[in-house]
């Protein structure tokens, strides 16, 4: 894939813009009139949105091209992003180039399951006792309720857990390429509906421990939509080059934020995760809300073999990424445009996107901490992000 075209004298400019925005278009294999400005239908907000009354517009910029390794092959993309944030998109794309001066990061889906945690409340222990033993016994007729309310989710597996008389009922959904949430949700119900009656609760609720869009230890620990691992070796010689740093250096840095994160108690012990997912979800139709899930996970850098010649090996785990490829907004007007830039529209690409989407936050990772190590971070917001209100 050719190189993102850029201009010294004005990179704004309409014609500079227009090359760019051809390159998109080669990668997605048709025009793109939303991403260039045409009006998008109000009727494509339906089911969407209510009182609906127009768009909003999030300038949106490309960064990469990014080569990935994939569970579908290797891939050479450019990645949409949405943000207002002067240097963003640029640091994305720096830790991209110092991906591509060796092999491709290798990014996998290695578990699914969106849960669903309603709780069910019980005379007393002894009783919520017996109805987690119950659970797991009704595993099938559970697997049946739920397939009478969706053709494309299923239930996967049920953990039920205790809590004083109340069980966490917690349901295991697969989803499909969607992200799932209404059907989880109906699903749910019925379940829950159907399980308090077998097993003589007095009340149950179905959003009763509700990790939904905040972050948490549990999203942490097990995961929930889909969980991405993506690693990388990055030459020493194009950290030197491009980044002025070193592999030593990142470690010592790396180190030193573990114990910050440590002390803070925080779920993210990535850098900026939370910057790459607004703008890649916001740009390809999905629920920004997921990002306080979506950004926990944990950060890995070691030097390889070889003393001070070795290289960096940098790893990035993300146990909760929460979208989908079909359904909800991604069909729609900028949104599909974008996941067609990523060839990541419609049914059997929802694994695609979320190691794409790996490996662009691992490249953004990598970026903003050699940024830090070469105390060039403020200087480069100067210099690309400098809109400022007038005084």
């Amino acid at each position: 894939m050719d190189s993102i075209p850029r201009s010294k004298d004005d990179d704004y400019a309409d014609d500079i813009v227009a090359q760019r925005r051809a390159l998109c278009e080669a990668a997605a294999g048709r025009e793109l009139p939303f991403l260039a400005g045409s009006p998008v239908p109000a009727s494509e907000a339906r089911g969407n949105i209510e009182n609906f009354v127009g768009y909003a517009q999030v300038p949106i910029g490309i960064a990469g091209p990014l080569t990935v390794d994939t569970s579908l092959g290797e891939r050479t993309v450019l990645v949409p992003m949405a943000t207002n944030e002067g240097a963003m998109v640029a640091s994305y794309s720096r830790g991209m180039r110092l991906f591509a001066a060796g092999a491709p990061p290798r990014a996998r889906v290695f578990q699914h399951g969106l849960t669903q945690n309603p709780v069910l409340v019980y005379a007393d222990a002894e009783r919520a006792t017996a109805a987690a033993a119950l659970a797991t016994e009704a595993l099938d007729d559970l697997r049946a309720i739920t397939a009478r309310g969706t053709s494309h989710g299923s239930l996967l597996e049920v953990r039920p857990r205790l809590l004083g008389r109340r069980l966490i009922l917690g349901l295991v959904f697969g989803t499909g390429d969607a992200i799932g949430i209404n059907m989880a949700a109906r699903a749910t119900q019925a379940c829950a509906e159907e399980f308090a009656r077998r097993s003589g609760a007095e009340s149950f609720f179905v959003h009763g421990q509700d990790v939904e869009k905040r972050a948490n230890s549990r999203a942490l620990a097990e995961g929930r939509g889909r969980s991405v691992v993506c690693d990388v070796t990055v030459k020493r010689e194009a950290l030197a080059e491009l980044a002025r740093a070193t592999p030593e250096q990142l470690v010592e840095i790396q180190n030193t934020y573990r114990l910050g994160f440590a002390h803070l108690g925080t779920h993210n012990w990535a850098v900026q995760t939370a910057n790459g997912l607004a703008a890649v979800l916001i740009a390809c139709g999905q629920d920004a809300a997921y990002v306080t899930e979506c950004a926990t996970g944990f950060l890995e850098f070691e030097t390889t073999p070889g003393g001070e010649g070795g290289d960096l090996y940098a790893c990035l785990i993300l146990p909760s990424l929460l979208l989908g490829t079909v359904g909800g907004g991604s069909g729609k007007g900028t949104a599909a445009e974008c996941l067609d830039i990523l060839g990541c529209r419609g049914s059997g690409k929802a694994d695609l996107l979320a190691e794409i989407l790996g490996a662009t936050l691992l490249a953004g990772d990598l970026s903003l901490m050699a940024a830090f190590c070469s105390h060039e971070f403020v200087a480069a917001h100067e210099r690309l992000g400098r809109n400022r209100p007038p005084r």
